[in-house]
């Protein structure tokens, strides 16, 4: 089945059978690898992706669905939120191996975009879905909060 989606600000068309998912579409078909496979169940959050600005486990979510639709990637977010997002997650060492990162910042600027100074509790019901095996967390809040600070 053809689908044609807009992929980080540009319109691409793919072939993908009835079971793909929109993450190995996008891993396989476009090559953006920067959205991570973890458990495949929807359950870690490696995969999160935006489509139509809204946060989804990419690892169970249908590639045919997004059929006129539009995706943003960890590798699509260059907006001066995201550019913030990501400078504070180095600069309050919310980042050790990097394997979730993609999908934290990805949905931390979908959080962001809502939210322009969410409290402590609205970060971490938003990151509830995020595992992080190696920062222990504490970090990725601060991380958040400084992208706050540093919002114009």
């Amino acid at each position: 089945m053809l689908v044609s989606a807009t992929i980080n600000g540009r319109q691409e068309t793919f072939d993908a059978l009835p079971q793909s998912t929109l993450m190995d579409a996008l891993r396989n078909s476009m090559f953006l690898r920067g959205t991570k496979e973890g458990c495949r169940e929807g359950e870690c959050g490696a995969c999160t992706v935006l489509v139509d600005g809204q946060p989804v486990d990419s690892c169970i979510y249908a590639a045919h669905a997004v059929n006129g639709r539009n995706v943003e990637t960890i590798e699509g977010l260059r907006d001066d939120l995201s550019i913030r997002i990501k400078t504070a997650m180095v600069d309050a060492g919310g980042i050790q191996c990097g394997y979730c990162t993609p999908g934290i910042v990805v949905m931390v600027a979908a959080l962001l975009r809502r939210h322009s100074s969410p409290d402590e509790e609205t970060i971490r019901r938003a990151l509830a879905g995020n595992i992080c095996r190696c920062t222990g967390y504490s970090q990725i809040i601060d991380a958040v909060q400084l992208a706050i600070v540093k919002t114009p």
